[in-house]
């Protein structure tokens, strides 16, 4: 251990009057700490919105949709599905019709409004995990999968009998076309977190549903998976140009750009949290240090009389300076670690749906997140005791004997 290592523990350990002095060290490690926490908890809370929130809405929904303009009926054509998977070559996953509708759903005890969205059984894939009763089971005509929330407040369960209403051809009802009414099974129940998903959608086979609504040759549009959704706004972009009107092509980006504008307006507010954090932390070692060269004024006077060199003061300050920081970080991370795996574990704090998409707060553990917090937390202790360093390497021996 070098000489200016030894002293810096020698000055950190010392309990001589210095009472007062290890209490502002201590204040400023846990100031230090209680910044790096709440910035690691912040984008951890963060990264687990922007991932959950998008693995569920392309787990329920497609990368790209392909419509009618005023959300007309489109005609069910394999040649057309043949197109767009020559338009999308190597990116191309997966192409399904679907139907969607509003409609009416009554339970023996209630009655709400929905959506009825007619899939083929092999789109409900997406849905399948995140089933908590019964099965995702739409094979049979007179089966449907709904969400957890409508359940609720049509007090339903698995095996219950609901009756559906829609108009048929999408025409006013008359006496020669009378309303679409058809009893189902409640097959599945399954909960997203997400009240626009779980309170508002019903899943029944796109036959079915062809039959329901009387429309055997049309369909409400096409889901459209591809491999890899970077650049799908300029895939959508492309297929727009080629299908032309009354095809409406939109990406997913597009369709819910609510959602992912409000992610991104999510992370605005970090830099300010961060720095006004940043700015404490910094005036808390700039002011534990200062005192410190206060206490060791006759210290350092006795270290430059047997010889000690400028620099060599210097390093022990910022020595002293750097483990703050480090204590700090230490706390900080595990502090930050423990409350993110509670919340994970537990669902301590939960949220309203409605409004977050989510019942509860997300996590997602990142180590990027922890490491460069601790790197920038680290690097401004650092800066932060030059200052003070400085200022007790300028001490001049006799006065800081005499101060003694």
């Amino acid at each position: 251990m070098s000489l200016t290592s030894l002293i810096t523990k020698k000055f950190i350990s010392s309990k001589r009057n210095s009472k007062f002095l290890s209490f502002i060290s201590l204040i400023s490690i846990l100031g230090i700490a209680l910044g790096v926490a709440v910035v690691i908890i912040s984008l951890t809370i963060l990264d687990g919105f922007d991932s959950v929130v998008k693995d569920k809405i392309f787990n329920f929904r497609a990368h790209i949709y392909i419509t009618a303009f005023s959300d007309k009926n489109l005609p069910d054509s394999k040649k057309f599905e043949e197109m767009l998977k020559e338009e999308c070559g190597s990116q191309f996953e997966s192409l399904s019709p679907f139907i969607n509708k509003l409609g009416i759903i009554r339970s023996s005890k209630n009655s709400d409004g929905i959506n009825i969205n007619g899939i083929p059984v092999a789109q409900g894939k997406g849905i399948e995990e995140y089933i908590i009763s019964g099965k995702f089971d739409i094979a049979d005509s007179t089966s449907l999968v709904m969400g957890k929330k409508l359940a609720e407040k049509l007090s339903l369960k698995v095996g219950d009998k609901v009756t559906l209403f829609s108009l048929k051809k999408d025409e006013i009802p008359s006496p020669e076309n009378p309303p679409a009414i058809e009893q189902f099974y409640v097959k599945g129940i399954f909960s997203s977190g997400m009240a626009e998903y779980d309170d508002r959608n019903v899943f029944i086979n796109i036959n079915t549903a062809k039959s329901f609504f009387e429309m055997p040759d049309q369909i409400s549009g096409y889901n459209l998976r591809v491999k890899n959704i970077t650049g799908i706004d300029s895939l959508a972009d492309r297929l727009q140009r080629t299908v032309r009107y009354p095809y409406y092509v939109r990406s997913i980006y597009q369709v819910y750009s609510n959602i992912f504008t409000w992610l991104e307006l999510q992370k605005k507010p970090i830099p300010i949290i961060l720095g006004l954090i940043i700015l404490v932390a910094v005036f808390n070692i700039v002011g534990t240090l200062l005192m410190f060269t206060l206490e060791k004024t006759g210290d350092i006077g006795i270290l430059k009389t047997l010889g000690m060199k400028r620099k060599q003061i210097i390093r022990i300050f910022i020595y002293n300076g750097l483990y703050i920081g480090a204590a700090g970080v230490a706390i900080g991370n595990i502090a930050a670690f423990v409350l993110s795996l509670l919340q994970k574990e537990y669902k301590i704090i939960s949220l309203p749906d409605s409004v977050y998409f989510l019942s509860n707060v997300p996590i997602s553990f990142n180590l990027f997140n922890y490491l460069i917090v601790s790197v920038v937390a680290l690097l401004l202790s650092f800066a932060a005791s030059i200052i003070p360093s400085y200022v007790a390497a300028g001490i001049k021996p006799i006065s800081a004997i005499r101060f003694n």
